[in-house]
């Protein structure tokens, strides 16, 4: 006979858990067959042995090892009142319990205890609910004591995100000096230097007859390589305070000959006490973004725009216009502050070039004005070493093509002439590195292409000349990565890199097609090229919104999308951004 296939249920009865903890309960509270009593101040609260056991660590080895408390039928719990027993009691049968401000603590303090480790966690997801700039400092304190990582973590992370609201509030006042000392050190503080500087002085001046003593060690915590030289050197270093403390002096002064000595000795010849100070990062909440500005925005005038990408959303973002149309201004980024040098004022009856310089700072995302420059012009070349820029050439009010040179002293706000070029040149590429600026080809008064390599030496303030017949470039960005300056097209889709080391060109891919007028700046050790003007196989000349990226280990190129609108003669530069300070503006 065939025997009929056997068929098996597997039946779960989704309701028997909850209905048992539910008839348990019951049973509790009808005090039925109940084996225990859990008392605290005068209650007496009765239990089962099984439940407590199967509830909690805690309860296991009392009842199920060799301690006194498995032969007692009273068992007295210290450190939790009754109203907090009860609580737990009721949450250990039913799963249930009523969280608030008055009872966090206790219940918690109960639940470390007992260890009953999802009710310590719904505590501590309840006071991370609370968490604000106002509390978080004291909250890590909390979640100290309670031994409570996720406590800790969040109250530690929001510290660090709003360290201008925390640096206010009552509760740095009353750190400890570890305590200060942990967060000021933390990587992830969302704060300048200045900020830490600050907020460590008020912190001693909560207290100063105790507090004094310690403005060495906290000064230490201060990164003095990211802080504006003009607001070390006038308002830190002629701070009571800093003055006192012989060992903040010296810091100050090392900074000093390491930030303004063109002649800058290796980093291996500074004290042992100093070297960690110099070479600490930048705070991980500071990172370096992509602003353009200005130029020629889709061939119809030229722009006051402004634009920084936002790497989180991937697109551009509007900054303060500027305050006129320039063209054929010069740009450049020193010390986090974007600077807009000259350039021609057209208005409808004349044009007017301009000595003016306009600054704008993402802090506070508005114009400036700074000292002008000692000549008006437009066209020209800047760039930025140290705490100097320097301005090379360009047209003047004649419309001839200068050889001058000023240099601007962003400390003191102050212009002074130097050396001229050996031959005036424009739109050549041009990049400073190891106490030196390069300026390769551009094109001569009769727009010829100038085949030469001027090279300016910072220190002695003294040019040389050379003729090289690899350099043919008009219009084409330079940009410095590691000992290399790489010289981005320039009516060609060539891009060669010169060795400053070797002394020797290498050539790198090639562009996508023909380009001029374009931008170039350096991220995260990339090359990313903006706009300019492209030439295609027709010598047709278009205007470009292309976004490109160059990657130096790969010598390959990536899009990155295009710009919001078509744009050449721009800036496009690197800035240090905090937290997008500049988006609340």
């Amino acid at each position: 006979m065939v025997q009929p296939a056997v068929e098996v249920l597997h039946f779960r009865d989704k309701e028997q858990s909850s209905s048992l903890l539910q008839q348990l309960n019951r049973l509790r509270q009808e005090n039925v067959l109940t084996d225990v009593l859990l008392c605290s101040d005068n209650m007496e609260i009765p239990c089962h042995r099984n439940v407590l056991v199967s509830s909690s660590p805690y309860f296991r080895a009392m009842f199920c090892s060799d301690f006194v408390e498995r032969k007692q039928t009273k068992i007295e719990l210290k450190g939790i009142t009754s109203a907090i027993l009860s609580s737990v009691i009721d949450y250990i049968y039913t799963g249930l319990i009523s969280i608030t401000l008055d009872v966090v603590l206790p219940l918690m303090q109960a639940a470390s205890m007992l260890q009953y480790g999802r009710l310590f966690e719904a505590c501590s997801g309840f006071l991370q609910g609370q968490l604000s700039p106002d509390n978080c400092l004291s909250m890590i304190r909390l979640s100290e004591i309670l031994n409570c990582d996720s406590l800790k973590e969040k109250a530690k992370e929001m510290a660090a995100r709003s360290f201008s609201d925390v640096s206010a509030s009552e509760d740095l006042c009353e750190l400890s000096l570890p305590e200060l000392i942990g967060y000021l050190e933390d990587d992830s503080l969302c704060a300048e230097e200045e900020q830490v500087f600050e907020t460590l002085v008020a912190w001693i001046h909560h207290d100063p007859f105790s507090r004094r003593g310690a403005i060495s060690d906290l000064f230490k915590k201060v990164r003095l390589r990211y802080i504006h030289p003009t607001y070390l050197f006038q308002f830190i270093a002629n701070d009571p305070l800093i003055q006192s403390s012989t060992l903040c002096t010296e810091l100050i002064e090392s900074v000093r000959r390491l930030m303004f000595s063109v002649n800058i000795k290796s980093i291996r010849n500074m004290t042992a006490e100093f070297q960690p100070l110099w070479v600490a990062p930048r705070r991980y909440t500071c990172h370096e973004t992509l602003v353009l500005v200005g130029g020629r925005k889709n061939n119809e005038q030229t722009s006051r725009e402004a634009l920084i990408f936002d790497e989180k959303r991937q697109n551009w973002q509007r900054l303060a216009k500027l305050p006129v149309r320039l063209y054929k201004a010069s740009y450049v980024c020193l010390h986090s502050v974007l600077y807009v040098l000259g350039g021609l004022i057209a208005n409808t009856n004349h044009s007017q070039v301009s000595t003016t310089v306009y600054t704008l700072s993402l802090k506070t995302n508005q114009w400036w004005t700074v000292e002008p420059m000692l000549q008006p012009r437009f066209a020209h070349k800047s760039v930025s070493y140290l705490h100097f820029i320097f301005i090379l050439g360009g047209l003047g009010p004649d419309r001839r093509v200068c050889d001058s040179v000023e240099r601007y002293n962003s400390m003191f706000n102050q212009w002074e002439s130097m050396a001229p070029m050996p031959e005036a040149v424009l739109h050549p590429a041009m990049a400073a590195t190891n106490q030196r600026i390069y300026m390769f080809g551009g094109e001569d008064a009769m727009q010829n292409p100038a085949r030469i390599i001027q090279v300016y030496h910072i220190t002695r303030n003294l040019w040389s000349k050379m003729e090289n017949r690899t350099v043919k470039n008009v219009s084409a960005p330079a940009a410095v990565i590691d000992d290399k300056i790489y010289i981005i097209g320039g009516y060609t889709r060539r891009m060669i890199a010169y060795d400053t080391k070797a002394n020797r060109f290498i050539k790198c891919a090639n562009l996508k097609e023909r380009r001029m007028h374009h931008s170039a700046t350096v991220l995260d050790s990339k090359l990313y090229i903006t706009g300019g003007r492209s030439i295609s196989g027709h010598d047709v000349i278009e205007d470009s919104d292309s976004f490109e990226c160059y990657d130096p280990q790969t010598d390959t190129w990536t899009s990155k999308g295009s710009l919001p609108y078509k744009l050449f003669d721009h800036g496009s530069l690197s800035m240090t951004c905090v937290s997008q300070t500049w988006a609340k503006s």
